[in-house]
């Protein structure tokens, strides 16, 4: 992969974690096609500043729960060449509270988004980079994977341990073909993800670092997994939440 330009595929990549990874891997040199779900300004945006950092840049709507638009977000990628990195990032929190007091439509949606999506994604991104020479994907977890997010949204949690689980079955799947796969497990972090805007702050006295953590802290992280240093990690989750 060093010798190749690489292109990466970020899904969820208009806002948040995925804009700031979007902007950090332009600046290592990467092209960027840009998953998002309806912020098309937002997602524009985010092209323009890799762009400005001399990247080339698609943006596509995707609903990744969806076959048809996965299949369409990577058809959309290869006018630009072989994809050689998945971020796979789109994620929705679902209802929040209870469970006892949760929605099914809202859970299931949920668990489309963030277990299913991110296996569309993954398995068409497998296809993809096993026939041109492997890649690497990096699965975007939570710290509430392990920590089971009581009160708040038990489903989530649950979807993410899945992701987890996901990361580490289909690293060692792959690895023959020269794909690798990873994840970061973020804690909590300052972006517009969470229902009460002003969670990040809420929480940060129990966090060990005493705070919550920014968008562009958990993109190095995601960076560092696409990377040449990262060669010989495949299977790893790398947690990057503040001692939680």
């Amino acid at each position: 992969m060093s010798t190749q330009q690489r292109l990466t595929v970020v899904t969820g990549g208009s806002r948040g974690i995925g804009a700031a990874v979007c902007r950090r891997l332009a600046e290592e040199g990467h092209d960027l096609v840009i998953g998002y779900r309806s912020d098309e300004a937002a997602a524009r945006a985010v092209a323009d500043a890799v762009e400005a950092a001399g990247r080339r840049c698609l943006t596509v709507r995707v609903d990744t729960a969806a076959e048809a638009d996965v299949d369409g977000l990577f058809d959309a990628a290869a006018r630009l060449g072989p994809v050689t990195g998945l971020v796979n990032n789109a994620g929705v929190s679902g209802p929040n509270g209870r469970l006892a007091d949760a929605d099914a439509e809202g859970m299931r949606r949920a668990l489309e988004v963030n277990v299913l999506g991110y296996l569309l994604c993954a398995r068409r991104a497998v296809r993809d980079m096993s026939a041109h020479g492997g890649g690497a994907i990096v699965n975007v977890s939570s710290a509430a994977a392990t920590l089971g997010s009581p009160g708040r949204y038990v489903h989530y949690a649950a979807a993410k341990a899945a992701v987890d689980a996901m990361t580490v079955g289909l690293a060692k799947e792959v690895a023959g073909e020269g794909i690798r796969v990873n994840c970061v497990a973020p804690g909590t972090v300052w972006t517009d993800f969470h229902e009460d805007p002003q969670r990040p702050a809420h929480v940060a006295p129990a966090i060990p670092m005493g705070r919550a953590g920014r968008p562009d802290e958990i993109s190095g992280a995601v960076a560092w997994l696409l990377s040449d240093d990262a060669s010989y990690a495949t299977g790893a989750v790398l947690r990057v939440a503040g001692g939680m």
